[in-house]
């Protein structure tokens, strides 16, 4: 009976240990798969813009030919983008909260969530990239923090999205005069982040906890006739 429990329990640790592996291996992916899809298009644009600042007086209608190709080139690498997100794995902002509940709730925290987690029209690979924050936000609270209350708010205005995720527990460990330091789980979130013009903040008092602070910006999506909405 023993060795039976033992051996539930190890496949228990190497299926979660699967599960993590897949997960990391489709960031990089996804990671890749942008640079290596929209790294040429975003370089060609680059070189196309700076051409048409140069040809705007000396050649007005070579600009406009090369503004013409800018923006065909850009729809293009939009519908790269469209393509990467329909065909990746990816978790919404919603789904993600309802995992983090039930985590939360076995080691005892209390979660409160503020906000509309829906985030209705909000890119897949935006929500995807917000939802790993959370769950590594949320990982180092139960690991670290002591804490029994977490609140997540979500705030979203015209320019940017924003995802506060409080604690009442110990605060960060690794501290030094100069601040927090961030060690690979908040590296990571910072990466994540940078794919999307995001960023990460974190502040920490000894009485109030930790409040990790994540904003995105809106991003406003393009219809297929080329309007914006």
């Amino acid at each position: 009976m023993n060795r039976r429990q033992q051996l539930e329990k190890e496949l228990s640790q190497a299926n979660e240990r699967i599960k993590e592996l897949v997960k990391r291996e489709e960031r990089v992916r996804i990671a890749r798969d942008l640079h290596d899809t929209l790294g040429h298009t975003l370089s060609l644009i680059i070189l196309k813009s700076q051409l048409v600042e140069k040809m705007t007086t000396k050649d007005p209608q070579r600009a406009q030919n090369e503004a013409r190709e800018i923006y065909q080139t850009s729809r293009a690498a939009l519908r790269q983008v469209r393509e990467l997100v329909s065909d990746m794995r990816a978790i919404t902002v919603a789904e993600e909260l309802t995992e983090v509940a039930e985590i939360l709730q076995v080691a005892n925290i209390k979660l409160e969530i503020e906000g509309d987690a829906r985030l209705e029209d909000v890119a897949l690979l935006t929500q995807n990239i917000i939802s790993l924050c959370i769950k590594e936000g949320t990982t180092n609270i139960v690991k670290h923090s002591q804490a029994t209350h977490c609140r997540i708010s979500i705030t979203r205005t015209d320019r940017k999205i924003t995802v506060q995720i409080e604690d009442n527990g110990i605060g960060p460990a690794q501290q030094d005069q100069e601040g927090i330091r961030y060690g690979n789980g908040l590296n990571g979130m910072c990466e994540r982040l940078s794919l999307i013009e995001g960023s990460l903040s974190v502040a920490t008092s000894a009485r109030q906890g930790t409040t990790m602070t994540i904003t995105v910006p809106q991003i406003i999506k393009e219809r297929e006739d080329g309007e914006t909405a």
